[in-house]
């Protein structure tokens, strides 16, 4: 018995649908990018930099940076391939998956490490964990280790007993899309709470104001709600998804 799996073309596309899928693809990307470079430009122009050892706050400002470029940009890329690619053939698009996620890991790890190290090198010591934004981060990061260790065993290990999984793994894809979505959106939602808190404790009164530096990380705000809104648009639209057909033929 052999199985394979084929793209599913019974709904060819239109001269529209090209064009909005390249709007979409192209809007998407753009924003991704955006959303590291605004980041890095506000760290690097309005908050000096970077450094692991010196300076508590300058280790602080790896955080936010390794954060978005972990959690938003590898890992948007991730999804956004795995959901609207057409050019490879399936098993290379979930190896362009995982890599991506897999480049995410030592960011988001590193990130993390660096809050840490801030809060315990700070004088006077701040506390862990005592945030809606470190709570929320907490579970993404959860969900994020469960999604990628239940990816890598469920799609790539099991290939290679392919016909006897197959069922398993069709029956699985549902689950790991909506978790996948889920995590990304928590991801979203714990940047910006973390925007927000960054820009109280700093700014202050002066955020009312709006100085330029709050005019950066507003629009740092509005890039990743405009990510949310366009990820969640391409998962509710069916077109955009590759259909698999898993074919079983004995011979």
């Amino acid at each position: 018995m052999h199985t394979s799996s084929r793209y599913d073309d019974d709904n060819e596309w239109g001269c529209t649908n090209w064009c909005e899928y390249v709007v979409v693809v192209v809007l998407a990307a753009l924003l991704l990018i955006a959303s590291l470079t605004l980041t890095l430009f506000w760290i690097m122009y309005y908050r000096e930099g970077f450094s692991w050892d010196t300076n508590p706050t300058l280790q602080f400002n790896l955080h936010p940076v390794l954060m978005v470029a972990g959690f938003i940009t590898f890992s948007g890329f991730s999804i956004l391939l795995y959901r609207i690619c057409r050019c490879f053939r399936r098993i290379y698009v979930k190896l362009i998956h995982t890599i991506f996620h897999a480049l995410a890991i030592p960011c988001i790890v590193v990130g993390f490490l660096a809050v840490l190290e801030y809060h315990n090198n700070s004088t006077p010591a701040i506390p862990n964990f005592y945030s809606m934004h470190s709570w929320l981060g907490f579970i993404t990061m959860g969900l994020f280790a469960l999604q990628f260790v239940f990816g890598f065993f469920s799609f790539l290990i099991l290939l290679c007993c392919e016909g006897a999984t197959a069922a398993f793994r069709a029956a699985m894809v549902p689950i790991h899309a909506s978790f996948g979505l889920t995590t990304f959106m928590l991801a979203i939602a714990t940047c910006l709470t973390g925007l927000t808190e960054k820009a109280i404790f700093t700014l202050g009164k002066t955020y009312g104001s709006l100085p330029e530096e709050a005019i950066i990380m507003n629009s740092i705000a509005m890039v990743l709600t405009a990510i949310a809104i366009i990820v969640g648009y391409i998962f509710k639209l069916e077109i955009y998804y590759v259909k698999i057909v898993f074919c079983v033929s004995n011979f």
